[in-house]
């Protein structure tokens, strides 16, 4: 973050306090894409667990950055490597400027800077999903806020920070947030192990959509992201959003082309990964080089973040959701090539006509030295951040009541249920306590689309995922001295009992799937019934399909 000449507070641009509020806004906008983003890379019966730990990252952030995060990060009067208490509770933040961001009120400063607090740690659970409990990765946001976040800021942003004295050339964030998240992620990784399933064929993406609405939002809150970080609506600020839109389309269509290469098929998760591995290379860099060098930025981002995805399993650790590969990797790289193409040229975007003060760029300006401070950054804060994680979860992991894994009945039934006793989708009720003796059929491997059936009665199980959803097959509507439930508020904002294997009604089945019936044979299953308008009307008002227990006109003209 570079700030060019300070100005009296009754000389602000109303344009400049604008252009930062709504970056602020784009950036808060990516905390929720990253929700749907993970959410949609992890399996169905985790995935709310993700989109909650976006927003409760919000939450708790927000809370101890009032407290002493602000104060800790960009104390005026702080030593070299951490702030002091100055602005604890927002004390002396209103309307003067702040010496880092001399363009804008430090309240809107405060808010800026607050967003991207609350994204950092939300990116390092990215690793630990589908097998870390929830309660105490709260207090681990605000302990690592504290300890790991509001330090290495302060070192390479604050106003007497060791690196940023030494001249650490970091745009927006690729030592605060990606290298700092990536080597936080490894160390919960370690702490927790690897899931039970690790590498199995199931654990792939479940929701694909869910990528693409993600990554829009956070290609989109990117602009301000990196845009914001000028401190100002200037020319240094345009460039800025011009190099993150040009190294996302690089990075997001190489890595469709490396991807293609091994199965011969356009992914859009391919895309959707290598846009936001090529955001993430430029992030350091995007306001200290030109247009053209945004593209190697993109092209050398997404090929390395690429392999190293390939190679993670030789990593020895379970990074679940490849948050070290696309941030660290990425802030890495992008951090060495900012030494090698930041130019004065575009400094100088940001400060008045003819200063003679604008600082000389990397090796295209003669300053060879500069890759020296960018790697002196990345191996500090690489260090600080991976040892003091690793150690703080090592010992909350020894607290009574802090477990941080999942049980193995936990980790099985997933983190929405076992966690927070719902689920993301509405025909996935939870039926973990039926008691029958079953027989596995179909995809035993991956539980996708399988049944279970007791042998004495005609009950069935269909699990979508690893999901169960349980139903009645027989003829009659509820069997005898069991009472039926009407399960037609789930999914839809209402609430209902818990189904089990002795309260779910036969009548109803909450969801756009078709099994066949224990009597029914391949060639001849029994379908569902015509829908006239009466019955499309009644289906959407009840949000389920009725099963049909006749024979359908088809089976009739048989």
């Amino acid at each position: 973050m570079e700030n060019s000449t300070v100005v009296a507070s009754s000389d602000y641009k109303p344009g400049d306090i604008a252009w930062v509020l709504t970056s602020t806004a784009l950036v808060f906008l990516m905390c929720p894409g990253l929700g749907l983003f993970y959410a949609g890379m992890a399996r169905m019966k985790h995935s709310l667990s993700l989109m909650m730990l976006s927003v409760l990252a919000v939450a708790m952030i927000s809370i101890q950055w009032y407290f002493w995060g602000f104060s800790l990060t960009f104390s005026a009067t702080g030593g070299k490597f951490i702030g002091n208490l100055d602005h604890i509770v927002g004390r002396g933040i209103g309307w003067e400027p702040h010496p880092s961001a001399p363009n804008i009120p430090s309240s809107a400063f405060f808010l800026f800077q607050l967003m991207f607090a609350a994204i950092t740690p939300a990116l390092a659970y990215g690793a630990s999903a589908e097998r870390m409990r929830i309660m105490p990765s709260i207090l681990f946001l605000f302990l690592w806020s504290t300890t790991v976040y509001d330090v290495i800021t302060y070192w390479v942003w604050g106003p007497n920070g060791w690196l940023n004295t030494m001249g650490v050339m970091d745009y927006a964030g690729g030592t605060p947030v990606h290298i700092s998240s990536g080597s936080a992620a490894v160390a919960y990784a370690m702490v927790l192990g690897k899931r039970k399933d690790y590498n199995h064929p199931s654990t792939v993406p479940h929701n694909v959509a869910f990528v693409f609405i993600g990554t829009a939002l956070l290609w989109f809150g990117w602009f301000g992201f990196n845009g914001g970080s000028a401190g100002a609506a200037n020319a240094r600020g345009i460039q800025t959003i011009i190099n993150s839109h040009l190294s996302a389309c690089v990075g997001g269509l190489i890595w469709v082309f490396m991807d293609y290469r091994h199965n011969k098929k356009l992914t859009l998760i391919g895309f959707c990964t290598g846009a936001v591995a090529g955001l993430a290379t430029i992030t350091p860099g995007a306001g200290y080089v030109t247009s053209s060098s945004s593209l190697v930025f993109g092209l050398v981002g997404s090929v390395v973040c690429n392999l190293c995805v390939g190679w993670k399993s030789k990593f020895g650790f379970d990074d679940a959701l490849d948050v070290f590969a696309v941030h660290y990797v990425g802030g890495l790289i992008g951090l060495l090539l900012t030494g090698i193409f930041a130019q004065q040229k575009v400094i100088a975007l940001s400060y008045p006509p003819g200063a003679t003060d604008v600082p000389i760029g990397g090796w295209l300006d003669g300053h060879y030295s500069q890759i020296l401070v960018q790697m002196a950054a990345i191996g500090s804060v690489t260090a600080w951040s991976f040892v003091v994680t690793y150690g703080m979860l090592y010992l909350m992991n020894k607290v009574p009541g802090l477990r941080l894994r999942l049980k193995d009945h936990e980790e099985e039934m997933g983190t929405d249920i076992a966690q927070m006793g719902e689920s993301a989708y509405g025909f996935a009720p939870l039926l973990h306590n039926i008691h029958h003796t079953s027989i596995r059929t179909e995809d035993e491997e991956s539980n996708i689309g399988s049944i279970s059936k007791n042998q004495d009665t005609v009950n069935s199980t269909i699990r979508l995922g690893d999901l169960p959803v349980h139903r009645l097959t027989g003829r009659n509507s509820t069997p005898p001295g069991k009472a039926g439930v009407n399960t037609s508020n789930v999914g839809s904002g209402g609430s209902a009992t818990t189904p089990t294997a002795t309260n779910v009604s036969s009548e109803t089945l909450n969801l756009d799937l078709y099994v066949l019936r224990p009597e029914e044979s391949q060639d001849h299953p029994k379908r569902l019934p015509p829908m006239t308008e009466s019955r499309r009307g009644s289906v959407a008002c009840s949000n389920q399909y009725h099963e049909d227990t006749s024979d359908s006109e088809h089976d009739q003209d048989q």
